[in-house]
C-alpha cells in the first residue's frame, strides 16, 4: 500500500511538472527577437505595432532590440553565424544579398508576399528566389533652384545628356554649377549605369564608356565642382543650400533639411522627377527585413514582418517619416496620389511614389557588392582626374570585378 501511495505521489508530481512546463514553454519559445537599425526615434510607433500584434497573437511575444546603424552589419554577421541569431533583422539590400549568397538566410515563400509592390519584389530576387521582406523605400527626386534655372533660361533637365548640354549655359549665365553629383559614394554610379542598361559585367562596354566620359567632360571643363571626386550626398546638399548649385538628386526627406537650415533657398526650391538615362526607369533605395536560416521562430517572425508592413502600419510609418511605403494598397492611398500645389513635401511624396511604378530593369546587388562599389568608385576617380584613358581604366575594373564574381 505504501509503495502504491508513493507511486501515486510520483506520478502526480510528474504530471504537475509536465503541465507547468507545457504552459510555460510557449511564452519562452515563441519570443521573436526583432532587430532594427537606429529606429529608436520612432519607439512609440514600433512599440504600438508590437503591442497591437501581441494582442492579436497572444501566443507570440516580440523582443525589440534597436542596433546602432554603424554596428548593424558586424553584429548581424556574427549573429547569423551563431546558433542563436535574432529572428527578424532590419538590413539594407546590399548586405542582405551578401548574406543570402552565403546561404545564411531563410527563403521567403513568394505566396506570402502578395501585399507588396511587384516591381520592388522583383528587384529583390536572387536566382528567382526571395530572401528578404521589403519595409520602406525612397526614390530620389530632382530638387532644383527655380531662380538659377530661370536666370539660365533653360528647362529643368530630365536626362544626364541634357545636364551635359545645359551645364555650360548655367555656368556662363549664373556662375553656378548645374549639379553636384555624389558619383563616388556607395553604388551611385552603378545605379546611373543601370539607367543605360549597363550591368556590372558590362563595365567595359561602349555604353558604359559614354556615361563615364559624360562626367569626365563635365569635370574637365569645370562644369561640376572639383570635390565631385569625393563628395557625399550630405556634403552636396550643403552646397545646394549655399545657392551655387542649380539642382541635386536626393530623397524627398531632404527637403526638411533645406527648409530648416536654408529657408531662403527653400523658398526658391521646386522639385521634378529624378534624372533618367536612355531607358527611362527610376532608381530607388530600400530597407528590408531578413530571417536568418538558424532563427528558431521563422514562421512567427514572418507573421510579424507581414503585420508590420500591412496597409495600416505602412501608412502610419509613412506619415511619421516621409519614407515611401512598399505595400501596394498603401501606395494607392490618396496620401501618395494627391497634393496641394503649395505643399512641396506632398508634391515630392507623390512624385517619388509614382516613380516606384517604373523601376525595371532594377539595379540588383551582387555577391561582393561592397568590393564592386569600391572598384567602380576608384575607376570614377581615376577617370575624372585623368589618370589614364577611360577604356583602359574600365578594362582593369572589369577584370577585377570578374575575379570577384567567380
Amino acid at each position: 500500500m505504501n509503495k502504491i501511495f508513493k507511486l501515486i505521489i510520483l506520478i502526480t508530481l510528474v504530471l504537475i511538472t509536465t503541465t507547468f512546463l507545457f504552459f510555460k514553454k510557449p511564452a519562452e519559445n515563441n519570443e521573436v527577437v526583432f532587430w532594427t537599425l537606429q529606429m529608436s526615434d520612432f519607439a512609440p510607433y514600433i512599440n504600438g505595432v508590437i503591442s497591437e500584434f501581441e494582442k492579436e497573437n497572444p501566443q507570440i511575444k516580440i523582443k525589440w532590440v534597436d542596433v546602432p546603424f554603424s554596428e548593424g552589419e558586424k553584429r548581424t554577421l556574427a549573429s547569423v553565424l551563431s546558433d542563436t541569431p535574432p529572428d527578424l533583422v532590419n538590413l539594407n539590400p546590399d548586405f542582405s544579398a551578401t548574406l543570402a549568397h552565403k546561404g545564411t538566410l531563410y527563403e521567403i515563400p513568394k505566396e506570402n508576399l502578395s501585399q507588396f509592390n511587384k516591381e520592388i519584389l522583383k528587384s529583390l530576387e536572387i536566382n528567382n528566389k526571395i530572401y528578404s521582406i521589403p519595409w520602406y523605400a525612397t526614390s530620389a527626386i530632382t530638387i532644383f533652384n527655380k531662380e538659377v534655372i530661370k536666370k539660365s533660361q533653360i528647362p529643368v533637365p530630365k536626362t544626364y545628356s541634357q545636364i551635359a548640354q545645359y551645364a555650360p549655359t548655367v555656368k556662363v549665365k549664373t556662375g553656378a554649377y548645374i549639379i553636384f553629383p555624389n558619383i563616388t559614394e556607395n553604388d551611385t554610379m552603378l545605379k546611373i549605369l543601370n539607367k543605360y542598361g549597363v550591368q556590372t559585367n558590362q563595365i567595359n562596354s561602349e555604353k558604359s564608356q559614354e556615361v563615364f566620359d559624360l562626367f569626365s567632360y563635365l569635370y574637365a571643363n569645370n562644369l561640376i565642382p572639383k570635390e565631385t571626386v569625393t563628395i557625399t550626398l550630405q556634403e552636396a546638399l550643403e552646397k545646394y543650400m549655399s545657392g551655387n548649385i542649380a539642382l541635386i538628386g536626393a530623397g524627398a526627406n531632404f527637403l526638411n533639411m533645406i527648409k530648416e537650415n536654408a529657408p531662403s533657398i527653400y523658398s526658391k526650391t521646386d522639385i521634378a522627377p529624378q534624372i533618367s538615362g536612355t531607358l527611362g526607369q527610376n532608381d530607388f533605395s530600400l530597407m528590408n527585413f531578413v530571417i536568418p536560416l538558424k532563427a528558431k521562430h521563422k514562421n512567427e517572425a514572418l507573421k510579424f514582418a507581414l503585420f508590420l508592413t500591412n496597409d495600416k502600419n505602412q501608412l502610419e510609418l509613412a506619415k511619421l517619416t516621409n519614407v515611401l511605403a512598399v505595400n501596394q494598397q498603401t501606395l494607392n492611398n490618396d496620401f501618395y496620389k494627391k497634393y496641394n500645389d503649395k505643399d512641396l513635401m506632398a508634391k515630392a511624396r507623390v512624385i517619388s511614389a509614382s516613380q516606384l511604378n517604373k523601376i525595371e530593369p532594377a539595379y540588383k546587388t551582387q555577391k561582393s557588392q561592397k568590393d564592386i562599389n569600391n572598384i567602380v568608385n576608384s575607376s570614377v576617380q581615376e577617370i575624372l582626374l585623368g589618370k589614364n584613358d577611360t577604356k583602359q581604366i574600365l578594362e582593369k575594373a572589369q577584370k577585377e570585378i570578374n575575379k570577384l564574381e567567380k
